[in-house]
């Protein structure tokens, strides 16, 4: 997009082109940070579950005056000539094919029509409507709808994906359900299975998934971006969801020596379990299937149970977790320790990433065990215990 923004800026200024970009971007807010950071003059529209059905980014379409378009992939350096000087006549165009003003979807009937005749394409159109146009309210309505979809025919990729984005969309909301990212990876994975071409499907994979497999790191630029831009004056954009450990990382090309010999920091399990439920656990796997010998991202997170009143401590030491291995298997790391900030929210979720190894001759399911220390109250004015939870990770492997 820069490229593009800084070769068309004049014939932006002169009236002679307009340019809009359409991002296939999980959060709205990234693309606007991008944009600020980048001072893109140009309106970049947001399409999370890929309307466009794009194999691949990025693409470029000129349009001309009547809405038809007139060159695909239009190169930068013969635009002017092959496009902008031109003249074009509507003769091209049947009464049909004209313009037409964009309408926002009208979501009441597109429900009583899926209610009613509850075909396929009636469940996804409405899926579609209420993940574009009905905000975080409308995602549990949305992922009805393309679970609906879905019954009337499994084999659909793109319901597949678009079920994976709101899924994702709710596990990163105020009202999030036990579960979400992993259903949204399996999602993602059945509709990359069904279609493996679609770049976009396979890219949402390893925006989450482990270095090995990774093309370029997806978000590193972002602190980039905050600390220029707070150099010129301006305050960036707000991120709601920052970026994750994984869509932070840069890729590698083989696994990293660790730093040698770690031991576990309860071997012989002697820290009372967490048999309240203080703290409450969920894994996800990415991807949730791999061959023999390859890696898998670990999304960890704790957060305090509010139904027990449950909160953080601030003495002793930070969350820890260890994972133990099978023979052949390998972890980086294999003993995580958390981060701690000066005045940690004590009923903010913890989260943690680390990757594991698969044996190259593992076949199957493989249930790991690993487990949590960490130093947690009842109630804010409650006494402070040191407690450990185990923690089973499941890893599925394939020929």
């Amino acid at each position: 997009m820069p490229a593009w923004d800084t070769k068309t800026k004049e014939w932006v200024r002169q009236g002679r082109l307009i340019v809009v970009g359409i991002a296939q971007e999980q959060h709205a807010d990234r693309c606007r940070l991008f944009a600020q950071w980048r001072q893109l003059g140009w309106p970049i529209l947001h399409d999370p579950i890929n309307v466009m059905q794009v194999t691949g980014v990025p693409i470029e379409v000129a349009i001309d005056e009547y809405g038809i378009v007139r060159n695909l992939r239009p190169n930068p350096e013969t635009l002017e000539q092959e496009f902008l000087d031109r003249t074009f006549t509507s003769d091209d165009a049947s009464p049909a094919e004209g313009p037409r003003e964009a309408a926002r979807p009208d979501v009441a009937a597109l429900r009583c029509l899926a209610e009613r005749g509850g075909s396929y394409q009636a469940w996804r159109d409405l899926g579609d409507a209420l993940a574009l146009w009905a905000g975080p309210g409308g995602v549990d309505e949305a992922i009805h709808a393309y679970t609906q979809a879905l019954h009337a025919k499994p084999d659909d990729g793109d319901a597949h994906f678009r079920l994976g984005v709101c899924y994702r969309t709710r596990y990163e909301s105020e009202h999030p359900m036990p579960g979400d990212f992993q259903t949204a990876v399996d999602h993602w994975m059945a509709a990359r299975s069904l279609q493996p071409d679609r770049y976009i499907w396979r890219r949402r994979i390893e925006q989450y998934g482990p270095r090995l497999t990774k093309p370029y790191p997806f978000y590193d630029w972002v602190q980039t971006a905050h600390r220029e831009i707070r150099a010129r004056g301006d305050q960036p954009v707000e991120l709601k969801v920052w970026p994750t450990g994984s869509e932070m990382a840069g890729p590698v090309r083989e696994w990293e020596a660790g730093p040698g010999a770690v031991k576990p920091p309860d071997p012989e399990g002697r820290i009372s379990r967490d048999t309240q439920g203080l703290v409450l656990a969920e894994v996800t796997v990415v991807p949730s299937s791999v061959k023999p010998g390859e890696a898998v991202r670990v999304h960890l997170m704790l957060r305090p149970n509010d139904t027990r009143k449950a909160c953080w401590s601030d003495e002793g030491e930070p969350l820890r977790v260890w994972v133990d291995l099978p023979p052949g298997w390998r972890a980086q790391p294999q003993l995580l320790v958390a981060s701690q900030t000066e005045r940690p929210d004590r009923s903010r979720p913890q989260r943690v990433e680390l990757e594991i190894g698969t044996a190259s001759d593992a076949n199957g399911t493989s249930r790991l065990i690993a487990y949590a220390l960490y130093h947690v109250r009842e109630d804010a004015d409650g006494t402070s215990r040191f407690l450990r939870q185990d923690i089973p990770i499941t890893v599925t492997v394939g020929k």
